[in-house]
């Protein structure tokens, strides 16, 4: 499956595809759900702050203008799905990514929003 993921998206050939080439109905659901996990933008705002530097739920609350409350909840969902890990560190709880795949995700997607259209 890797040399289908680092190949040419755009390349035309006329070999057909192999089954076991083509994603397993298993792993395509569960990428639909870690992708729906994103829908909300405010997991975007969290992401973004985290994305920058670890912190605490009451400095991430700060950063993006919620709740303590509401970043919490954010953050469980966020956890549940692997986008953010968290340490105790002392009496603290630190939130960041929970790996280059999150942010090299995070980082990505912004860039891809931010380039100007090929096609009207």
């Amino acid at each position: 499956m890797s040399d289908t993921l680092d190949s040419n998206p755009h390349h035309h050939d006329h070999q057909p595809l192999a089954p076991e080439q083509i994603l397993s109905r298993e792993k395509a659901q569960r990428m639909a759900e870690f992708f729906s996990t994103l829908g909300d933008p405010n997991r975007w705002r969290i992401l973004s702050a985290l994305a920058l530097k670890e912190m605490r739920v009451r400095d991430l609350a700060a950063a993006v203008d919620m709740t303590e409350s509401a970043v919490s909840h954010q953050l469980r969902i966020l956890r549940t799905m692997r986008f953010v890990s968290y340490q105790k560190r002392g009496r603290n709880v630190v939130y960041g990514l929970k790996d280059h795949h999150i942010f090299n995700l995070y980082r990505d997607v912004s860039e891809h929003l931010d380039e100007p259209e090929d096609h009207p």
